[in-house]
């Protein structure tokens, strides 16, 4: 046990050295939050003062930029530190070490929880600072809905990050495209009742959106039901199990098909 927690923080600290050092990672934690939530800020602004405007639309649009780029910074953090490990043609080397997937993807999980801390402490105090929005504000509700985006994060930074195992460069677009391709479906910056009604049982196959809908709910009524927990818990922890299943057989894949070798190249 012992061996694989200093395993892991090797790992950990190996990337989170390269951060102070590096503009284009900073830019990628602090840089794009910032400008979304300037873009979402000013849009919000816009909005309240247009006649008829909801008195929630602030906290809605807002609320829900910070919890959207919650999830994305969770799958960025694993598919892009899998990338670059690719990219230096490193791959070969922390496999053929005692280094397990299982722990190489542990010390990402760890990764993306600091990047996660790092860019919402930015977010979250200059929303309130501009906008007088205050994310906590939803109370301890805000707890298990972070934890399920941040989980739902993951699932989708492992699956991503087994099919640019198995298909390589052929498959890195996934990194930055696959979260977005759930967002649509996610109800996040709009309820389910806006999607048709062919989609929305895809809306409602996904955690994120009892997230986005029960953050609505919470600024609206001041509560939210049940199911705002239960559903995305149990979600998570089915396509979690899945995800790493996945990940294991592309992972067993492309060691009998050598491509461990070839990645990066």
């Amino acid at each position: 046990m012992e061996g694989r927690l200093r395993r892991v923080s090797a790992v950990f600290q190996r990337h989170l050295y390269l951060y102070p050092s590096s503009a284009s990672r900073l830019m990628e934690i602090f840089y794009w939050p910032l400008l979304d939530l300037l873009v979402w800020g000013f849009l919000t602004v816009y909005l309240s003062r247009s006649p008829g405007a909801v008195p929630q639309w602030t906290a809605f649009l807002l609320g829900a930029m910070i919890l959207w780029d919650i999830l994305y910074r969770s799958q960025q953090a694993i598919c892009v530190s899998f990338l670059e490990e690719m990219w230096s043609r490193n791959l070969l080397n922390l496999f053929a070490s005692p280094l397990s997937p299982g722990e190489f993807v542990g010390a990402t999980m760890l990764l993306s929880l600091v990047k996660f801390l790092l860019a919402s402490a930015l977010t979250v105090a200059l929303a309130y600072y501009l906008y007088a929005f205050n994310l906590f504000e939803l109370g301890f509700w805000l707890v298990p809905l972070v934890f399920n985006l941040i989980v739902m994060g993951w699932v989708i930074g492992i699956v991503t990050t087994a099919v640019i195992l198995r298909y390589g460069e052929r498959a890195e677009v996934l990194a930055w495209g696959l979260a977005l391709l759930v967002q649509p479906f996610s109800a996040v910056f709009y309820p389910v009742s806006a999607l048709p009604s062919s989609l929305r049982p895809v809306a409602y196959a996904l955690p994120s959106t009892y997230v986005f809908e029960g953050m609505r709910e919470i600024i609206t009524r001041g509560s939210t039901g049940n199911s705002t927990f239960a559903a995305p818990f149990l979600l998570n922890a089915a396509y979690l199990a899945l995800a790493w299943i996945f990940f294991k057989a592309m992972y067993r894949q492309a060691q009998e098909q050598g491509k461990l070798t070839k990645l990066g190249e």
